[in-house]
């Protein structure tokens, strides 16, 4: 019966295979991402220097409502669902790029604009692991959880 179910397991598998979707690929990649963004979560102090520095893009993923509704001065605006090849061609040309990311889970005492997620869903580390799969290594995350009313950034509306 046992090695009926791992057959039937393995045929299901390679009847549904996809080249285009990679879990294992997604799972080694999403490893390597954690250990190369261990040293890049930076101060909010950290974040405002670096995002001031020619050639850093702050990044924005999260939904065009929730940033029109509020987002850090001067972010660009690329939704999560649309990163893709051409959208990051587009939209950050040079992998080298100092790319400075933030997400709901920053900012407390904001469920509007920033409405809280799980903290294993955080959009932070989406983005992270996505940035790194396309081959993005100059990424940079807000670290902190801050208070959106006492945060030193410099917040804007469309």
């Amino acid at each position: 019966m046992k090695l009926w179910i791992a057959t039937f397991g393995l045929v299901a598998a390679f009847a549904h295979a996809n080249p285009a979707i990679d879990m294992p690929g997604y799972l080694e990649v999403a490893r390597e991402a954690a250990q190369h963004r261990q040293a890049r979560r930076v101060s909010e102090e950290e974040f405002m220097r670096m995002s001031r520095e020619p050639g850093t893009v702050v990044l924005d993923a999260r939904s065009r409502d929730k940033y029109d509704e509020l987002h850090v001065k001067g972010a660009i605006n690329l939704p999560f669902p649309d990163i893709a090849i051409e959208s990051l061609k587009a939209t950050i040309p040079d992998k080298d790029t100092r790319i400075l990311i933030y997400c709901n889970n920053n900012f407390a005492n904001a469920e509007g604009a920033f409405p809280a997620k799980i903290a294993r869903a955080s959009l932070n580390l989406s983005t992270y692991i996505a940035l790194y799969s396309y081959g993005y290594r100059n990424v940079y995350e807000l670290g902190p959880l801050v208070e959106l009313r006492q945060s030193k950034l410099e917040f804007s509306r469309p």
